[in-house]
């Protein structure tokens, strides 16, 4: 059982910029693929981006692509969302998921994540 707790929400101008931490309890995060989706009220949870379980690749959403960085660090059972130039079409609520599939053309989908953090709601003023 993984527990994941975001952290670093808040509001921000845009063009700004945000860190979100995600802290794993439970079990080591090394053990895992770690994954940011999104959503927005109305809306269906979307893919941010993923780091994979071994050797940090990483896989961004186009849309984030070259603004948002994901990063770990297993020391810390952490994994981070780096946000820079953001725009108001970025407020949403962010959730970090650990996933024990090994499988990365899967991580871009819900399914393929075990566990959920409770999200992070970020604002984007205009």
């Amino acid at each position: 059982q993984v527990q994941l707790v975001e952290s670093g929400g808040g509001l921000v101008q845009a063009w700004g910029s945000l860190r979100l931490s995600c802290e794993a309890s439970g079990s080591s995060i090394s053990n895992y693929a770690m994954g940011w989706f999104r959503q927005v009220p109305g809306k269906e949870r979307e893919f941010v981006a993923a780091v994979s379980m071994s050797v940090s690749i990483t896989y961004v959403a186009v849309s984030v692509m070259c603004r948002f960085t994901i990063s770990r660090d297993n020391t810390k059972n952490t994994v981070y969302l780096q946000m820079n130039s953001l725009k108001p079409e970025n407020t949403a609520v962010y959730y970090c998921a650990a996933s024990s599939n090994p499988y990365s053309n899967t991580y871009y989908r819900e399914s393929a994540y075990n566990y959920w953090g409770q999200g992070a709601l970020i604002t984007v003023s205009s």
